[in-house]
């Protein structure tokens, strides 16, 4: 029996871990439908396939990553409180089940999660690029191609967590191929970063700091990637601290620094302030000799033997002062984040006023005040171009008239080329998505007790879904 069913896990820690990856990874599929659907069909008229930024590109290609990946682990949770509430036996092999089932479902959600947690930061690393660069992204065709090339990959490559497991050889070649493969994609974005960089005009502040940064780790750590993919070295190094140090290069190093990098950028949009300048590059290089320093020597202790999941190990093995580096590498990191709370706290107490487009960026975000007002843009723009800031000035901007202004009403427009093509209202203020919310979470909290719970609570989330959706007086 798996030590994950009742009889050695008793209690409802388990179950309550269960539900909540269930309720969680259904709240994902929902906001992936809704980014879809907005980037498919609610696009400024003019704005085609070609002319979508590259941050929305990696949002809906992450959207998509969502709806493939999310399934799969929101069955190997339901999978588990079954076995745990209604006496099913999927992980149980002395009643038919595989414990290495669990490993499959949990790992084709999970190596695509990592994709999913820094393609997002891979748009913000392009929009950076451009603005400090004054030119726009170099190739813009393979970076959109390689962006959905990643998404393809990363759902062809999830066994290479399992290559300690009884898994075929020749099925573990495929992936090790795979594997290698798909630092394909990313090296062409690499690389067509460094030619917009190459031929810019470079204004070095912190937004492209961070983006240098990102740069440098997240090559080790997509290196040290297509080392794990080789069968031989991965079970040498399984379940070491080198693995560690590797996914925490590929994390940190791909999405934490991009992100702080989009902090930097996009603040002044969202508050109308500037962050200061001088701590943004204290708060950059902290974080950048933090990371290094807190995961470089875990590659050392790896490959030396240092098992991850141990909390303590015998004095006399060579780790303590690679192990003290990296404590210290991880005090620099938190004391980077500290320097970046300061530095927004100052800012919203009194730093230098945005104005609309500080960074003298391209894109249809800064055409509008800082912050931006709740409609956006009074007139909707029609965009004629990729970098529109670039190509177009405010006398000759054409925009969407005919709209209703005493309604929610918003133009809808074709998939491929944006082009105008009805209009639609969208509801009035609601209660009936909250209660829904309620329903459908009290429905998840029961069912950690009872499996009765999923039939009882049914009858309230389809009475508020009913009522939610139900027309309204007027509508058509």
């Amino acid at each position: 029996m798996p030590l994950s069913g009742p009889e050695y896990s008793p209690g409802k820690r388990t179950d309550i871990y269960a539900q909540t990856i269930t309720f969680t990874e259904i709240s994902a599929i929902a906001a992936a439908c809704c980014v879809i659907t907005t980037v498919f069909k609610l696009r400024a008229p003019g704005m085609s396939l070609n002319r979508i930024p590259l941050f929305v590109w990696a949002s809906l290609v992450t959207a998509f990553m969502i709806l493939f990946a999310m399934p799969s682990v929101m069955m190997a949770s339901s999978f588990l409180i079954l076995d745990r509430l209604v006496g099913t036996q999927f992980f149980n092999p002395a009643e038919g089940g595989d414990p290495l089932l669990w490993q499959h479902l949990f790992w084709f959600f999970g190596h695509p999660e990592v994709y999913i947690i820094f393609i997002p930061a891979l748009g913000m690393v392009s929009h950076i690029v451009e603005a400090f660069a004054r030119r726009p992204v170099f190739g813009y065709v393979p970076m959109v191609l390689s962006l959905a090339a990643t998404a393809f990959l990363g759902f062809g490559l999830w066994v290479h967590h399992m290559f300690a497991a009884n898994v075929p050889q020749l099925g573990a070649s495929f992936f090790t191929a795979a594997s290698m493969m798909i630092a394909i994609p990313s090296g062409i974005q690499i690389f067509c970063w460094i030619a917009t960089l190459w031929d810019g005009r470079l204004v070095i502040r912190t937004p492209l700091l961070f983006v240098f940064g990102f740069i440098f780790t997240f090559v080790i750590g997509g290196m040290t990637g297509v080392m794990l993919a080789s069968v031989p070295l991965d079970l040498q190094v399984h379940d070491t601290y080198f693995v560690v140090a590797h996914f925490h290069y590929v994390l940190i190093g791909g999405a934490v620094l991009p992100l702080f990098g989009g902090l930097y950028y996009w603040i002044p949009k969202v508050t109308g302030r500037m962050l200061d300048e001088r701590l943004g590059r204290v708060n950059f290089w902290l974080m950048a000799i933090g990371v290094n320093l807190a995961f470089f020597p875990m590659h050392l202790l790896g490959l030396q033997g240092m098992t991850r999941r141990v909390y303590t190990y015998p004095p006399g093995l060579g780790w303590e002062w690679l192990n003290q580096l990296a404590t210290l590498g991880g005090a620099l990191v938190a004391l980077s984040v500290l320097v970046f709370i300061y530095n927004l706290a100052r800012s919203l107490a009194a730093g230098r006023l945005a104005g609309p487009d500080p960074w003298g960026s391209p894109g249809l975000e800064w055409v509008t005040s800082s912050p931006p007002p709740e409609f956006n843009f009074a007139l909707p723009p029609v965009v004629t171009g990729r970098s529109p800031l670039w190509e177009q000035t405010g006398e000759d901007w054409p925009v969407v008239a005919g709209l209703d202004a005493g309604k929610r009403e918003v133009l809808v427009t074709s998939v491929l080329d944006a082009e105008p093509d009805h209009r639609t209202e969208f509801p009035e203020p609601s209660i009936w998505p909250f209660l829904a919310a309620i329903a459908v979470s009290g429905a998840f909290i029961g069912s950690i007790f009872t499996p009765w719970a999923v039939v009882i609570g049914a009858a309230p989330v389809a009475i508020t879904l009913i009522a939610w959706f139900w027309p309204k007086p007027g509508e058509e």
